[in-house]
Parts: structure tokens; C-alpha cells; sequence
């Protein structure tokens, strides 16, 4: 396309929902609720796994993972999505834009590589259970988990670095919430098959490869519970698993539909409303799954909290009794004075 007679474009307007006062007010409330509740569910399941001994097990190494990169996928996106709702013009620099694509796409890359080795993690754990400790090690947990984390940030890094080599000089209105690959493509005025194929071809790589190993170790689950003779046995062999499934469901039905598909088949209003799932539904149901459906996760959080009751009374300046189960209210406010 010949850009010689186009302005270049340095920032993009993000458009997002709707142009509806009241509309965008009422967004913003859910939008905000949702994220702070995500942020602080994640915060303390990793606070809890790092202060509880008996959760330094894979498992719960893996979910603290899980937890801190919910926190920054999340973070990526949904700030943008907040300014949106607040205001009618929302900019973001063209490097802004494309910083925001590789970081958003790095962390959704992980997630799907770290949710495949949490699920091959409870294969071995059921499948494999006397062998467990011994092919699950801690060092091959910390090697799983680092791997995770270089495998999806290599992932988007040459079409980011394809796209950072595009002009934009077109309309500079994204018809998004944040910088989504098919709404940055829509205002380049360069050529941008080469980069649409590669970017559609490494997003469906690692959508497709991480699901389809994570749906052949859960198979391989199944066919195991089936064998156990007690039913009371199947039913709790399952029910460790049942959370990890819910957030593996939701997150690839969604982020299938988005990017597991034709570049030129894209919708932009059902776009929008598909990216609220994976970049903040998700993120929050991950915390209440995992600890209102897990008993040790609950069992850490009292614990965690009632030991920090003394900590919080000493640190307000209230004298704490030896046992706190002794503590009465005339006690406390006799200290306080």
C-alpha cells in the first residue's frame, strides 16, 4: 500500500464498549470490582503458598505461578479497559501499543503452557501415585514452572518484532478495549499478510499443542478413576482435579473461539465481549475455584489468619494475652486505653 501521501500515525484511540454515559459508569463499577477482587485473590494465594510449609508441594508451586501471572495478565489489559469506561478519548503511543501486544500475548502463551503442566502434574499424581515424589520432583517442578515462563515469552516474540516494522498512517481507532492483534492490522498501511499468518500460526501452536496435552493427561485421568473399584475413591480421585478442569474449560473455550480461527473472520463486538472472559473473568475465577473447592488451601487459610490475629493486635499496639482463645473483649478495649 502506498503510504507516501498518509500522515504516520504515533498513537491509537482505543474505543472500547460504548459511548453510553451511564453505560460506561456501570461498566467501570464490574470492570473495577472484578479486578481488585482478582488481584487480591491471586495476591493471597501466593501469600498463602509462601507462608504455609505443607503447600510447597508442585502443585501448589504451579497454582502460586498460576496466581502471579493472573496478576500481571490481567494488569495488562484491564487498566486500559477501566480509562476507557471513564473517558471518550483514550490514547495509547504506537510502542505503548505494541509493548502491551507482546507482554499481553507472553502471558496468555504461559498460562497456556503452565495450565498443560499442572495438568500433567495431576496425571502423574493419580495415574502414577507411588511414584509420584519421585518423578514429580521439586527440581523438575522449578524447571517446569521456569519453562513455562521462557517458552511463552519467546512465543510472540517475532511477530511482535514483525509488527513493530509496520506503518500506521490509516484511521488511528482501535475498536477494542486493548491492542489486539487483528484491530492492529486493520490501521497499518503496510503489508501485513506475512505478519497475520505467523502471528495466527504461533497463537494456534500453542493454543492447540498446550490443549491438546493437557486434554490427552486428563484422558489418561478418566480412564484411571474408571478402574477404581470404590466409588468413594472415584469420586474424591476427581474432585482433585475438578478445579483445574473448570479453569482449563473456560479459559480455552474462549481464547479458541478468539484466536484459534481465520485472521479474516473476526467480529469486533463479539471480539470485545469474548477478551472480558480470558482478561478478567478468568483471572478472578482462578482464586475462588482454587481455594473454595480445595480443603488444604482453606485449612492454610485459617491457619495463615489466625496466626496473623496476634500479629495484626501486637502491631496496633494491644498487649496479647499467651493464648488467644483467652482474649475478651473487656481484655481489648481495657488495652486500648
Amino acid at each position: 500500500m502506498d503510504v507516501t501521501n498518509q500522515t504516520k500515525v504515533t498513537e491509537f484511540i482505543l474505543l472500547g464498549f460504548s459511548s453510553v454515559l451511564h453505560l460506561r459508569v456501570t461498566l467501570f463499577v464490574i470492570f473495577l470490582t472484578v479486578y481488585l477482587l482478582s488481584l487480591m485473590g491471586n495476591t493471597l494465594i501466593i501469600f498463602i503458598v509462601l507462608m504455609d510449609i505443607t503447600l510447597q508441594t508442585p502443585m501448589y508451586i504451579f497454582l502460586g505461578n498460576l496466581s502471579f501471572l493472573e496478576i500481571w495478565y490481567t494488569t495488562a489489559t484491564v487498566p486500559k479497559l477501566l480509562a476507557t469506561c471513564l473517558s471518550q478519548v483514550v490514547t495509547i503511543s504506537v510502542s505503548g501499543c505494541i509493548t502491551q501486544y507482546y507482554f499481553f500475548f507472553s502471558m496468555g502463551a504461559t498460562e497456556c503452557i503452565l495450565l498443560a503442566v499442572m495438568a500433567y502434574d495431576r496425571y502423574l499424581a493419580i495415574c502414577s501415585p507411588l511414584r509420584y515424589s519421585l518423578l514429580m520432583s521439586l527440581q523438575l517442578c522449578l524447571r517446569l514452572s521456569a519453562g513455562s515462563w521462557i517458552g511463552g515469552f519467546i512465543a510472540p516474540l517475532l511477530p511482535t518484532i514483525l509488527i513493530a516494522h509496520l506503518n500506521f498512517c490509516g484511521p488511528q481507532k482501535i475498536n477494542h478495549f486493548f491492542c489486539d492483534s487483528d484491530p492492529i492490522f486493520k490501521l497499518s498501511c503496510s503489508e501485513t499478510f506475512l505478519v497475520e499468518a505467523l502471528g495466527y500460526t504461533c497463537s494456534s501452536v500453542v493454543i492447540l499443542s498446550s490443549f491438546l496435552l493437557t486434554m490427552s493427561s486428563y484422558g489418561h485421568i478418566v480412564v484411571t478413576i474408571i478402574r477404581l473399584s470404590s466409588r468413594e475413591a472415584r469420586k474424591k480421585t476427581f474432585s482433585t482435579c475438578t478445579s483445574h478442569l473448570t479453569v482449563v474449560s473456560i479459559y480455552y473455550g474462549t481464547i479458541i473461539f478468539a484466536y484459534v480461527r481465520p485472521p479474516a473472520k473476526y467480529n469486533f463486538t463479539i471480539g470485545k465481549v469474548i477478551s472480558v472472559f480470558y482478561c478478567v473473568v478468568t483471572p478472578l475465577v482462578n482464586p475462588l475455584i482454587y481455594t473454595l473447592r480445595n480443603k488444604n488451601v482453606k485449612k492454610a487459610l485459617r491457619k495463615t489468619l489466625a496466626q496473623g490475629a496476634p500479629g495484626l493486635i501486637l502491631w496496633l499496639g494491644i498487649s496479647v494475652p499467651h493464648s488467644i482463645k483467652d482474649v475478651k473483649v473487656g481484655d481489648l478495649v481495657g488495652a486500648v486505653k
